[in-house]
């Protein structure tokens, strides 16, 4: 089964050094939906205006399959 793995940037980079073996791509894409969810939920109110929240889903090959990008802004 491949691997998969989910680098979050917020504040600093981190590296999935572990990965999650699923079956398919599509099983990654609802994977990384998911737990997008959660850390933003347990960010609790720290993402600031201005600040950024960053998902990147690479294959076990480190080739880039998905971004999820959250960009806080103050309207102004």
């Amino acid at each position: 089964m491949p691997r998969y793995f989910f680098h979050v940037t917020h504040e600093r980079h981190e590296i999935d050094q572990e990965g999650q073996e699923l079956p398919d791509k599509h099983a990654a894409w609802k994977e990384a939906t998911g737990t997008a969810g959660q850390i933003l939920q347990d960010l609790d109110g720290k993402l600031a205006p201005g600040r950024q929240w960053r998902m990147d889903v690479t294959d076990e090959f480190q080739n880039p399959l998905y971004v999820l990008h959250i960009q806080a802004e103050k309207p102004k």
